[in-house]
């Protein structure tokens, strides 16, 4: 479990380190960017965030739900490709934010804020469960959900992070080279 931690830290600090050729490959072609472009509403840092916001929810959600209905079957490793589906997909929808969105550096870290919320809120929770937990009789073996809250903070302080940096942080040099 440990490795698996450490690989996909590793794997998502890399993203936020080479995020510049990441976004470039979301090139003029992408159907997704040119919608998010095309809507009015999209350029305002208030409607793009709250638009990252809800994707955010229905994504973390609609994962969720993947693997609770995964754990009823009895296929080993299935929920590890679920998992990786979301980054991908996370990742994916937060790069195409950041390309389709123009504005200032400071709206665009009002956005980043505002879209990244719902992990720092998730984050929030799950710190003070974990901090509150407490046996609910005595001689309760409490290891495993403290085990479970401490991950689900490291999963979604890591998203958190990613997802401001990947939204809130874009080199305009990437564009001008290319």
């Amino acid at each position: 479990m440990s490795l698996i931690l450490f690989v996909g830290s590793l794997i998502m600090l890399v993203i936020i380190f080479f995020k510049n050729p990441i976004l470039s490959q979301l090139g003029k072609g992408n159907p997704f960017v040119h919608l998010l472009k095309k809507t009015p509403w999209f350029q305002s840092h208030w409607g793009a965030g709250i638009l990252l916001f809800f994707m955010n929810t229905v994504l973390f959600s609609a994962t969720i739900l993947a693997l609770y209905i995964v754990g009823y079957f009895v296929i080993p490793y299935v929920h590890l490709i679920f998992m990786v589906l979301a980054v991908c997909t996370s990742i994916y929808l937060w790069a195409s934010v950041n390309k389709a969105w123009h504005g200032s550096k400071g709206d665009r870290l009002k956005l980043a804020t505002i879209g990244s919320s719902f992990y720092m809120g998730l984050t929030v929770l799950f710190t003070f469960l974990y901090i509150t937990l407490e046996p609910s009789y005595q001689g309760e073996d409490i290891f495993m959900q403290a085990m479970g809250l401490f991950l689900a903070i490291i999963v979604t302080t890591t998203a958190w992070i990613t997802c401001f940096f990947i939204t809130g942080f874009y080199q305009q040099n990437a564009e001008k080279i290319r």
